[in-house]
């Protein structure tokens, strides 16, 4: 009888031990559930469309064209340049454009955004969806493919007006001095990326530019008349007595009004044909 009931209690109390460690296990498992960190969310698609020129020199029987191409801005910089690397490593790797420091120093990506030429590394995207972005090269340009203009014409002109320092009695020993008055007569002109953002934005340019040197030449041009430590400044502005090297400019200001270094070509143009108009 005693063992009976003994049996019995051992039981019971089996039984209770076991109820009270699932009790514990279910109260552990579901204490763990509450404190579980929520599944992510992926962020919302953002699409911006980017219209782009089109034109490869293989296939010359095709005609350029803008082709589109949608963009999630939640995965892309908030740059130009930003969604032309993305397009070209996640879209399309034929688009073609040239680039280099992303960060408006090199002039590399300079191209037509929306209708004004500028760098695409220091132009945002305008984040309207409903709004597409349109992107061209630069204007009135041969075009290499795609984005990448042909700039060996400018490249020619900056090269003929010897953007370099001139002088037949240089001190041989010691540094050629410059007092900071002179030195800052340079300011807003030794900045020049050569883009050619000014030119290409210029009517005169566009019609003349096998003999007019444009805005970036021209800037360049005085920079080095206006350098104190230069003794060629006659000569160079002998080169330009001529209707066409300086005296196509219009003053239209285009170029001004584009840079993207906030520079000012017209201002440099127009002070050359003060100097050469006054024999300064």
């Amino acid at each position: 009888m005693l063992a009976s009931r003994s049996a019995s209690l051992l039981a019971s109390t089996s039984k209770v031990a076991s109820t009270s460690s699932l009790a514990a296990r279910a109260f552990s498992v579901s204490a763990a559930r509450q404190h579980a960190a929520p599944a992510p969310v992926p962020p919302k698609q953002k699409l911006k469309e980017f219209k782009i020129y089109r034109w490869n020199p293989d296939q010359p029987s095709e005609k350029p064209q803008l082709q589109s191409y949608k963009v999630n801005l939640a995965e892309c910089g908030p740059m130009v340049l930003d969604a032309l690397i993305k397009i070209k490593n996640d879209l399309d790797p034929t688009l073609t454009f040239r680039r280099s420091c992303r960060e408006g120093i090199c002039g590399s990506c300079a191209m037509n955004i929306d209708g004004v030429n500028t760098l695409a590394c220091l132009s945002r995207i305008d984040r309207d969806e409903n709004k597409p972005k349109k992107i061209y090269p630069l204007p009135h340009m041969y075009i290499v493919k795609d984005l990448v203009p042909d700039l060996t014409q400018f490249y020619k002109q900056y090269k003929s007006i010897e953007p370099f320092l001139k002088n037949d009695n240089v001190p041989v020993n010691s540094e050629h001095l410059q007092s900071p008055e002179d030195r800052k007569k340079l300011d807003g002109m030794y900045e020049c990326i050569l883009c050619a953002c000014c030119s290409t934005s210029c009517p005169s340019y566009w019609w003349n530019q096998d003999e007019y040197l444009g805005p970036a030449a021209l800037m360049a041009a005085y920079r080095w008349m206006a350098d104190s430590r230069d003794s060629y400044g006659a000569e160079r502005k002998e080169r330009m007595q001529n209707s066409l090297s300086l005296y196509r400019c219009h003053t239209i200001f285009n170029c001004s009004r584009t840079c993207p270094k906030g520079l000012n070509p017209a201002k440099a143009i127009a002070q050359i044909k003060l100097e050469m108009a006054t024999g300064a």
